[in-house]
């Protein structure tokens, strides 16, 4: 029997320590009757009973993995206010690390209060802080539920997107339940989940929700047998109703460049179903595609998904890394006629189950200047208005969300903030199958810690109230919707230059700029070397 389904595990020290000692106390006052018993009875006896409790109700899923030792987590953050200053001063206060950050989505999640008092927490004259300006004229508050069109002119079946969306996270790093519990919240709110890489699953399909279904380079769920891509699986697989986009994925943020392995020990027999690859073998994702290799190859590729999924907006994902690769991919564009309906730029700063430090820490581009630099890179080729822009690393707050559109985003996507609405506590166990929350794991026992019945709501919740602040902060700045943000509307205290405007920091091209002949040094000697038939540079 596997570990983990042994019924005591150190997880449950605790409740069979009470059981152990509330037998004790049964047997000695059956053998000597006696008043001394009494005490230990009702001490071991309550913390059985809170225990039994612990694993039965579905509310916390720390306390289904760990009943009663768990207690503890809930009292040091009832005590946490006082303790802050004595062990938290090395946290810096607003990073999407923070636990005040945490706090927020797990507030939004479970829809109780999440204003504070006594003012902002950054140190407003220091280095980096940001704001949003507002409007002496503030608009009403708008509708919440803000979409954006994505399908370009080829696209047959354009889909209305969410302005926030679940960031792609595979059946394989995610528990069952969790995806389950995402997609419910989904189908809920209205918004879409991104499947990953790792195929799109039962647990996907049943709760209903908008799919963005990613393929990336090991074509998981549209494969031959011997890791090729398969046209006809893929095709059939993407006529699933559900299924609103396909999503090509060239690079994932934590690690660009980098593949991924999945041990043949966790390669279950769902997820070889799912995925399409045999057990007991380690399912490997290459570091470059198979079906093509050049900018017009790619683009072609994308075209193909589009029209064998039945026409249904098609796309890529990618960190940036050498601008004259995605500036060979705009020339591509410009001389095939071939164009995206839409693009995701993912930050360096996104989060993973597993990668090299080197790689998380010092490998690919930031969001926000990856971003600006395709933006400016479609406008400069006369093609922004026909592809549409997703971003996602780090977005967890209404604020991350305004900052972003502003930037170029037609909509956003989140990891990270929809598994702390799960319940996550970010215990950076991961890779380890060992998650004490059901989230990133496929141990049976662990998994049942998340209940999706349960933790949807929190999902819909999160997304909801997000949106909702939001939709004030638009309003707070005079406009109607975030897709009218735009860089001048947010500023940035700098330590060289003093309060400076996002327009000056990411200056946007001129339609057409980079056809007639850029001055502009972010893009001028990599547009030189792009070519549209090689990512080599010219």
């Amino acid at each position: 029997m596997h570990p983990s389904l042994l019924p005591f595990t150190a997880r449950y020290i605790c409740l069979t320590l009470a059981a152990a000692g509330a037998l004790a106390c049964l047997i000695g006052l059956a053998v000597n009757p006696a008043v001394w018993w009494l005490p230990g009875l009702g001490l071991f006896g309550g913390l059985t009973a809170l225990g039994i409790h612990d694993l039965l109700q579905t509310r916390h899923a720390v306390l289904r993995s760990f009943p009663i030792a768990a207690h503890l987590r809930f009292i040091l953050e009832k005590m946490r206010p006082e303790m802050r200053q004595y062990f938290f001063e090395d946290e810096k206060r607003g990073s999407p690390f923070s636990r005040d950050r945490r706090a927020v989505v797990y507030q939004r999640a479970k829809s109780v209060l999440d204003k504070r008092p006594f003012g902002t927490q950054y140190e407003v004259y220091d280095a980096g802080f940001e704001w949003l300006d507002h409007s002496i004229a503030p608009r009403p508050l708008a509708d919440r539920n803000f979409r954006t069109i994505v399908g370009g002119p080829d696209c047959a079946r354009p889909y209305s997107a969410s302005v926030f969306n679940i960031s792609a996270m595979s059946f394989g790093a995610l528990s069952q339940n969790a995806i389950r519990a995402l997609n419910t919240g989904a189908a809920m709110g209205g918004f879409a989940h991104d499947t990953g890489e790792g195929g799109l699953s039962p647990h996907h399909l049943a709760p209903g929700g908008d799919i963005i279904w990613e393929i990336g380079s090991g074509y998981f769920g549209a494969r031959t047998p011997d890791g090729q891509f398969s046209p006809e699986r893929f095709a059939a697989t993407a006529a699933q109703p559900q299924v609103k986009m396909v999503e090509l994925k060239l690079s994932q943020g934590a690690k660009p460049g980098h593949g991924g392995v999945l041990p043949a020990a966790k390669v279950s027999p769902e997820i070889a179903a799912t995925r399409g690859v045999p057990m007991g073998q380690d399912c490997i994702s290459p570091s470059s595609h198979s079906a093509f290799s050049t900018p017009d190859g790619l683009l072609r590729f994308v075209a193909g998904m589009r029209r064998l999924s039945g026409g249904k907006p098609a796309g890529f994902k990618l960190c940036i890394g050498h601008r004259w690769e995605f500036l060979a991919i705009c020339k591509a564009m410009l001389e095939t006629g071939l164009y995206p309906d839409f693009i995701v730029v993912d930050g360096k700063e996104g989060g993973t189950g597993a990668a090299p430090m080197e790689f998380m820490d010092h490998i690919g581009t930031p969001m926000r200047e990856g971003l600006n630099f395709v933006h400016n890179a479609l406008i400069g080729i006369g093609a922004r208005d026909r592809v549409r822009l997703g971003a996602s690393g780090k977005i967890i707050t209404g604020y991350d969300i305004a900052r972003t559109m502003a930037l170029g985003a037609d909509w956003c996507n989140a990891a990270r903030g929809f598994m702390f609405a799960l319940g996550c506590i970010q215990s950076q166990s991961c890779h380890t199958d060992h998650c004490p929350t059901g989230v990133a794991t496929q141990d049976p026992i662990r998994q049942r810690a998340l209940v999706p019945r349960d933790k949807a709501p929190r999902v819909f919740n999160f997304h909801a109230q997000t949106l909702h602040a939001l939709s004030e902060l638009v309003a707070a700045a005079g406009l109607d919707h975030p897709g009218q943000l735009r860089p001048e509307h947010l500023f940035r205290r700098d330590a060289t230059h003093g309060v400076v405007s996002f327009a000056t920091l990411y200056p946007t091209l001129r339609q057409g700029e980079l056809l007639e002949g850029t001055g502009d040094e972010r893009f001028r000697r990599a547009w030189a070397m792009a070519r549209p038939d090689s990512f080599a540079p010219a």
